[in-house]
């Protein structure tokens, strides 16, 4: 049992690359939480994905054991946090278990726009923020000049910043004595019945779902029936312990400690993040206010290469929605591409990460179609339904009108970059919000519809400004607007894996441009093939493959020209027979190729 004024719960927040990862790696090394032959970089990051793109994507914790300068010996709970827009609800859950956030600022980069979005999280929990400057050991650091951005742009007091090198270590033992100093104590009370927030669930082949929990009042030990509030189920816990990273068993945990249990339970959907954990016989009176859900912002089908693997999909996606409980999953078949699975996703990096673990952990080949966003479809009777997929679009005879979902986006960027920046957005059917300078580097805020934020802005934002811009976004709703599915029809067979939901004035350019695309990328065949993108009966752009042919008149020798034309007429209505009756294959790569295209 730990004395309440001893612990100091706190997470670790930054922009992508501030070096998060390092400082986790720091403190628990130069605290001695891991023996030396242990330690290795990334220690919190347990997947091979996260270790080879260098991104958190869970959010880790690990218990600290720390001796103070005047003697005292404190407990410290870290909570190493992602940080990438699309796994900011990581981080939202995170903030909610703890008292108090290192904001880490790279002394070279200087305040990022994602930097800002966490920030102003740990700020909504009510966090005591410890600022931090990362990265004083490279020559190109300019700490003065970054302390006055934090306070210029972020609005924190970074007099007191604590200057470090989270690879040297340098500054680590000061950062270690600012921790316990400048951070609150938690607080909460032994003797009232048991409230614990479950932070986090993830799926163990051994153990079963294993359970994160942050004990705000009560104790909890081995042996005793919990209840969830939420879900009403009840379990008997099996093992208590806290992570040092490695689970070491405790027989108790109380009030502001961070834990995990096991309790036998088969499913991470039967746990729900943000739940109340209480005693079945002596239960809490309220439970404690949790999280929102997560929502799937956007949707792609993903379908096997070879349709004999489908069942092998279906187990892999049972066993990846035991750990990720933000992503969704159900059936869907396609004309074109077989059976496969509608996914929802948080973003388009959550997107490929799922993408890659279902290819590299299960060994399936997989086909991506065409990511979408959720459509608030209005039909004339009044009734609302929503549009996932947009192959399913009602008939247009029906639809009063279409809304779509608006974000509000943040871009930093340097002074050079600014004018691309703002026609990239334009063309995106943006609206500036705001436009405010921090030192040399402009900060853009636009409204944006998130179907034209979902493909290819990300690549396109980096590949206009160098690299050097950073972007975070956040839904605000949804809004009105002339939008229009259109369809691609090769042979006359419309193709479903290639219907996308457009801007009425921007249909007939993006409907060329992926005709002519498709062109290129499927291959001549016997007969002649019209490619044609249309909005309902009505045909916008075409193109026509030509045939393959085979010279029927290369042994007449002379004679009559009647035997050549007879020839060539009935290689002509052979032709037109093979068209209807033949199948037009369209490679895998076509599907993805079509849909990235360079506006």
């Amino acid at each position: 049992m730990t004395e309440l004024d001893r612990i100091r719960n706190f997470s670790i927040v930054a922009h992508i690359d501030h070096g998060k990862s390092t400082l986790a790696d720091r403190l628990i090394q130069m605290t001695g939480t891991v023996d030396a032959r242990d330690m290795q970089e990334q220690l919190l990051d347990s997947m091979d994905i996260e270790r080879e793109r260098g991104i958190t994507i869970k959010a880790n914790t690990v218990r600290i054991d720390y001796v103070a300068r005047n003697g005292e010996a404190y407990v410290l709970n870290l909570i190493d946090t992602p940080g990438h827009v699309d796994f900011a609800y990581e981080v939202s859950r995170s903030m909610r278990a703890v008292e108090g956030s290192l904001l880490v600022v790279d002394a070279t980069q200087g305040v990022e726009a994602q930097t800002l979005a966490n920030v102003y999280q740990a700020i909504d929990a009510d966090h005591e923020i410890v600022p931090v400057l990362n990265k004083i050991d490279l020559p190109a650091a300019e700490p003065d000049r970054v302390r006055e951005q934090i306070e210029d742009v972020i609005g924190i007091d970074a007099a007191d910043a604590v200057e470090i090198s989270a690879k040297t270590g340098a500054g680590i033992p000061d950062l270690l004595e600012a921790i316990v100093h400048r951070f609150p104590a938690p607080v909460g009370d032994r003797g009232s019945p048991l409230k614990a927030m479950l932070v986090d669930s993830r799926y163990d082949p051994y153990l079963g779902v294993v359970v994160m929990i942050r004990v705000m009042d009560g104790v909890v030990r081995k042996n005793d029936r919990i209840r969830m509030m939420q879900t009403g189920a009840t379990y008997g816990i099996d093992r208590l312990a806290v992570l040092k990273p490695k689970m070491a068993d405790i027989p108790e945990l109380g009030p502001g400690e961070i834990g995990i249990l096991t309790a036998s339970i088969k499913q991470v959907r039967d746990t729900k993040v943000g739940d109340t954990i209480t005693h079945e016989k002596r239960q809490a009176a309220e439970p404690l206010e949790g999280f929102a859900p997560s929502v799937p912002v956007v949707f792609c089908g993903l379908f096997p290469v070879d349709s004999a693997e489908f069942p092998d999909l279906r187990a892999a996606m049972e066993k990846l929605a035991l750990n990720d409980a933000s992503f969704s999953h159900e059936m869907e078949s396609s004309a074109s591409l077989g059976f496969g699975f509608r996914c929802g996703f948080l973003g388009l990096l959550h997107l490929e990460v799922i993408r890659d673990r279902l290819e590299r952990e299960y060994g399936i080949d997989l086909v991506t179609t065409a990511p979408s966003v959720i459509y608030h479809v209005h039909m004339k009777d009044g009734e609302r339904l929503e549009l996932h997929n947009p192959a399913d679009m009602p008939d247009l005879t029906r639809v009063s009108h279409i809304e779509e979902p608006r974000i509000k986006a943040t871009v930093l960027v340097p002074d050079e970059y600014l004018g691309d920046i703002l026609k990239l957005c334009q063309e995106r059917r943006g609206v500036q919000l705001d436009l405010s300078y921090a030192g040399s580097r402009a900060m853009v805020v636009y409204d944006l519809p998130l179907n034209e934020v979902v493909f290819d802005f990300y690549d396109r934002l980096k590949s206009v400004t160098r690299g050097y811009a950073s972007f975070d976004y956040q839904m605000i709703g949804y809004r009105q607007d002339s939008l229009v599915k259109m369809q691609v029809l090769v042979n006359e067979e419309p193709v479903d894996a290639l219907s996308v939901m457009v801007h009425r004035d921007r249909a007939e350019a993006r409907g060329r441009a992926m005709v002519e695309k498709l062109k290129d990328l499927i291959p001549r065949h016997m007969f002649k093939i019209p490619i044609q993108a249309a909005i309902g009966g009505k045909v916008i752009a075409r193109e026509t493959l030509s045939a393959l042919r085979k010279d029927v008149t290369a042994k007449c020798y002379g004679g009559d020209v009647t035997r050549k034309r007879k020839l060539l007429e009935k290689q002509k209505a052979g032709k037109k027979k093979m068209r209807q009756f033949g199948r037009v294959e369209i490679p895998q790569e076509a599907f993805i190729s079509a849909l990235k295209i360079d506006q």
